[in-house]
């Protein structure tokens, strides 16, 4: 199998970094030209240049922002092929802690920015009667992490979203999936993989016994938005090592070693 996006024009939105540049990436060298959104301050033209793309300065919140990024891809020329709304940010706070400020920010990047880039790139892909889109949930969209209770409700709005867009855009042609991406090495969780006993602990419970990697999240995106996905839309694809299969997990000191950042039989 094969994945090529050759002549293929693709977004995605917060891809100066993380999971959202190595979706770009994947995208990118599997043949696709490559638009990244990020806020001016993540430098989303530089990033893109090297990756042979192009990028745009965008806030997903700010809905003629979104219109106004979307028009400069059509405006260069061919289609829209591939939108992957990734955009996202975490303020981790206990419930009783989470101030109206941080629930009302953490919804509308995760949560109404999602929608918006959807809602852009639908208006554009069913007047095409194609396109693949993928948005960027969570494991988090399935249970209750404690001290993220306005990231838990963002990343679960977002299931609610893209089973709904499967239903209305599937008669266009045009397909929508998530990624459900368990604990991934990135800036945003850094302080995780700088802290050996507390991965030690939290990756007993994962079956491969260890972290995700940028690049595994960004190559099932690929999947997802390629023809090899054609009869998938409205499902979720979880990138978890298996953490969210299972209950306790395999991993003790009577059969295993925790080396560096994962558990290793002996």
């Amino acid at each position: 199998m094969k994945i090529d996006f050759t002549g293929k024009q693709a977004v995605v939105t917060g891809g100066a970094n993380g999971i959202g540049l190595a979706c770009a990436q994947a995208l990118a060298e599997s043949g696709a030209c490559v638009w990244i959104f990020d806020l001016p301050a993540e430098e989303p033209e530089k990033v893109a240049r090297t990756l042979g793309g192009r990028g745009a300065a965008v806030d997903v919140t700010d809905p003629e922002s979104l219109r106004s990024g979307f028009q400069q891809v059509i405006d260069s020329g061919g289609s829209l092929d591939v939108v992957v709304a990734n955009a996202g940010t975490v303020m981790p706070a206990k419930l009783l802690s989470t101030t109206d400020e941080a629930w009302e920010r953490t919804l509308k990047v995760n949560l109404t920015g999602a929608f918006l880039t959807v809602r852009e790139a639908a208006a554009v892909m069913t007047r095409q009667r194609r396109g693949a889109i993928v948005v960027t949930a969570s494991t988090n969209s399935f249970d209750g992490e404690g001290d993220l209770t306005a990231y838990n409700a963002s990343k679960a709005g977002l299931l609610g979203l893209v089973h709904t867009a499967a239903n209305e855009l599937g008669p266009y042609q045009v397909r929508i999936n998530a990624v459900c991406p368990g604990l991934i090495r990135t800036r945003l969780t850094q302080s995780h993989f700088s802290n050996p006993e507390l991965l030690k602990d939290y990756f007993r419970h994962i079956p491969l016994g260890r972290g995700g990697e940028p690049s595994e999240v960004g190559n099932a995106v690929a999947f997802l938005a390629s023809d090899a996905a054609s009869f998938i839309t409205g499902t979720t694809l979880v990138v978890d090592g298996g953490q969210m299969a299972t209950k306790f997990g395999p991993w003790d000191e009577a059969i295993a070693d925790f080396s560096g950042d994962r558990w290793v039989l002996r």
